[in-house]
């Protein structure tokens, strides 16, 4: 067995460990980071820089999680690793509100050396000369340090070129796994050299979920502790956190348990893995987000108009939400969500009314879009159980019996 890896007994589910948690808690900080670089600029360009930026801090949180999914997080040296890392994750996190000015060098060196340092470790500590372990963990870095060379450069130029070395990094970076890390005149490594423990696997990812929301819930009190609190301020404070609760209800209410399920019994594990939790978990992460930022214009203007980016703000992070949903079910299951993205719809519609209703008004008529999916999503269940048909996890289970 390689050195520090999770040990396995046959039937055993890995979970989170307090250490990984403790780890996370960067996390809540980067998130909020993103979500304050997105309220200070509603533009194109500010919706432009604040995906970059959560594009990298998911990334560097996914290959973590990945590893922390094979290494074991009770080892001292693997424990040391993630401390590293989470002290590089908080350099990285402080310096995205100025990320694209000057410290833009903080921000790319320090997420390089969360990519480059973890796979070092992996490379040339944690795996043993000659083997697959060794070859996939080098294949990684030099994908890493390619990339890294641009974020770097990017970090030292001027101008415009900047965002556009970045964006040619960031590139790289998600097409590896696609590709799963080709190096020319090398034998390709097929899916199958890893592995994925399911169950710790998606807890890891539901928790991220969980973090965005938190970041929601604290954006929401913080906006309201510091303003005068008036019946129409005390209406958007409630309908930002009942919307926040839907979203979680939306993922949680048996999203989240059946796609684990799904996971577990995966011929292709590995690449539904990287397809519906790497790549589609952060869309989900951004209409939190999103949405939080719209909570916090709302209830910092209850009764007011809103400019049209505003508007955009409030509809778009629960209707991307919704989509996202829907996408991670097609991934998951192969089957459509007519209901969630009909909600997505809605949460458009409710957008195009925004011209004509004030901001308490707006965010009501989404939180109604988003409610209307959960309702209609039980009614829909509750007649299946009427005819005795089974639930979607109780067919999972039956035709795997």
């Amino acid at each position: 067995m390689p050195r520090f890896q999770r040990a396995r007994a046959e039937g055993e589910e890995q979970r989170t460990t307090a250490v990984e948690l403790f780890y996370d808690l960067v996390f809540v900080f980067a998130v909020t980071q993103v979500s304050h670089l997105l309220l200070h600029d509603l533009s194109w360009r500010g919706a432009g820089r604040a995906a970059l930026v959560l594009l990298v801090v998911w990334w560097a949180w996914n290959y973590t999680t990945w590893v922390t999914n094979e290494l074991d997080p009770d080892s001292v040296v693997v424990r040391l690793l993630l401390i590293g890392i989470m002290l590089a994750s908080l350099l990285l996190a402080i310096a995205i509100p100025r990320a694209f000015e000057d410290r833009a060098l903080l921000f790319a060196g320090a997420y390089v050396t969360i990519q480059a340092g973890r796979h070092l470790f992996l490379t040339f500590a944690a795996a043993e000369a000659g083997t697959l372990e060794r070859r996939r963990a080098g294949r990684i870095l030099t994908w890493f340090i390619v990339a890294g060379v641009l974020w770097i450069v990017g970090g030292l130029a001027a101008g415009s070129a900047r965002p556009w070395l970045w964006l040619a990094a960031l590139a790289i970076d998600y097409t590896a796994p696609v590709v799963t890390y080709w190096v020319p005149f090398a034998a390709r490594i097929q899916t199958s050299a890893w592995q994925v423990e399911t169950a710790h696997f998606a807890e890891r990812f539901q928790l991220f979920v969980i973090i965005a929301l938190g970041e929601s819930i604290v954006v929401t009190g913080a906006t309201a502790a510091g303003l005068d609190v008036t019946p129409a301020r005390a209406a958007a404070f409630a309908v930002a956190f009942l919307t926040t609760a839907a979203l979680w209800w939306l993922y949680f209410d048996y999203v989240a348990q059946i796609a684990q399920r799904r996971l577990e019994l995966a011929a292709r594990r590995v690449e539904m893995a990287r397809d519906a939790y790497t790549y589609l978990h952060v869309v989900l992460v951004a209409g939190v987000i999103v949405a939080a930022v719209g909570d916090e214009i709302v209830i910092a203007h209850p009764t007011s108009g809103l400019s049209t980016a505003e508007i955009a703000t409030v509809a778009a992070g629960p209707g991307l939400y919704l989509l996202g949903l829907a996408v991670f079910r097609r991934r998951v299951a192969g089957t459509f969500a007519p209901k969630r993205v009909a909600g997505a719809a809605g949460c458009v519609a409710a957008g195009a009314l925004g011209a004509v209703l004030p901001a308490l008004g707006l965010t009501a008529l989404v939180l109604a879009v988003v409610v209307a999916v959960i309702a209609s999503e039980h009614i829909a269940a509750g007649r299946r159980a009427a005819r005795g048909e089974p639930s979607p996890l109780e067919r999972l289970e039956a035709a795997n019996t």
